[in-house]
């Protein structure tokens, strides 16, 4: 314990100047902290069990000598009772600052850089403060129940199903957090299963998600024919996602850098696909023939920029295309329309599909031990693919039947 020494008087205490811990006497361990800044604060240096705590009393000199005396003798008194004043400060800080709330902005922050797209963050962002903060944002998080989280995603469950679902599952990793901080327990409210499973009906029960609207398969012949005949790099672009089965915003952020036109390669970065990994596409002839024919800008090494050549094209841009053809389709559904002529078309096996179209097949086991990428088979299907969407679809004189012997 620090020795008791000789006590100064206000009059002493007001002269100090020199920025370092000054014991003033009368109480043992209670000392004038004063900062290179100038700014001055009573401490009380004690021990709690076996452990040195430096325990803050207020400022100076708005918290005058003869308080911060009494104050600290007070102190001395809760600890040698077997009181912790330290732990009990954190604890009542922990009630009131980790609410739900807070804990959501940590893990938000905690995990931005982890996610591959900004707008991510923002649609936690977005989901929280529009269906949870109103409900318990504010409420302590060890305090958050089921009762909580239902009163938050109940209302619209089954009206705007794949949007509650998304919070719930954001919620129940908030909540994860906050125990694995110490801030709750283990249990969490959010769970699903054996849990609000029990309460909510089941999303596939009220999801009302549509599909994207594909073209018929016997109708791209035509389409892709007039669609040649527009000009523009928009048609351009639009013309390169259906002949490569790719998503619109990976080709309208294509670069020049990633093709190799001598061995036919679309290298596709880990950080511009949906699943986070590389991907590459074999690129049939008429890909080549549309590549070699494009304008190449200067100032820029996107193959289709927008009317801002150093901007790639927009997503609405290829929307507008079909929509002045009067058509439903939209340009995500052509890979739906790819899938549909694979599966009831060809031969191919389903996992040269899904690799064709950078969909994860089957578990993590499998994928662990597929190390390959079914290049060589998917380069036979985009070139069928191709030749497919160049030959009219059979019909009238052109039609034979076979009957069955």
């Amino acid at each position: 314990m620090p020795k008791i020494i000789k006590s100064l008087s206000a009059i002493e205490v007001k002269r100090l100047t020199e920025p370092r811990m000054h014991p003033v006497g009368t109480v043992a361990g209670l000392m004038l902290n004063i900062k290179p800044s100038g700014s001055r604060s009573w401490i009380l240096r004690t021990t709690i069990g076996a452990r040195r705590c430096d325990i803050g009393l207020g400022s100076y000199p708005e918290i005058a000598l003869a308080v911060a005396t009494e104050a600290a003798r007070a102190m001395k008194v809760k600890i040698k009772d077997g009181a912790d004043p330290v732990s009990e400060r954190r604890a009542k800080q922990m009630l009131v600052e980790w609410t739900f709330q807070k804990c959501a902005l940590a893990y938000i922050k905690g995990h931005r850089e982890s996610w591959k797209n900004a707008k991510h963050a923002q649609q936690w962002e977005n989901s929280l403060t529009t269906y949870v903060y109103p409900i318990f944002g504010d409420k302590h998080v060890r305090d958050v129940t089921m009762a909580d989280v239902i009163n938050a995603i109940e209302p619209e469950w089954t009206t705007k199903n794949e949007t509650l679902v998304r919070v719930r599952n954001r919620i129940e990793l908030v909540l994860a957090w906050a125990a694995a901080r110490g801030y709750r327990s283990k249990e969490n409210p959010a769970q699903w299963r054996g849990n609000l499973d029990q309460v909510l009906p089941k999303p596939s029960k009220v999801n009302n998600r549509q599909h994207h609207p594909a073209m018929p398969i016997n109708d791209m012949h035509a389409f892709t024919q007039k669609l040649r005949s527009t000009t523009g790099t928009a048609a351009r672009c639009l013309e390169f996602v259906i002949l490569t089965a790719c998503r619109s915003g990976e080709a309208r952020l294509a670069t020049w850098a990633e093709f190799d036109q001598q061995a036919a390669v679309w290298s596709i970065p880990g950080e511009r696909m949906k699943s986070g990994r590389p991907h590459r596409v074999p690129l049939p002839a008429p890909v080549l023939k549309l590549l070699q024919e494009l304008h190449r800008f200067e100032g820029t090494e996107l193959v289709f920029p927008g009317r801002e050549v150093t901007k790639p094209l927009s997503d609405m841009s290829l929307t507008a295309i079909m929509r002045r053809m009067k058509l439903e389709a939209v340009p995500h559904g052509f890979r739906s329309t790819f899938s549909d002529w694979t599966s009831e078309r060809t031969s191919y096996p389903a996992e040269v599909r899904e690799m064709a179209l950078a969909h994860a097949i089957g578990d993590g086991t499998e994928a662990a031990y597929r190390r390959g990428d079914l290049f060589d088979k998917r380069r036979n299907l985009m070139r069928d693919w191709a030749a497919f969407i160049d030959i009219p679809p059979a019909t009238g004189d052109n039609v034979v039947e076979f009957k069955a012997a």
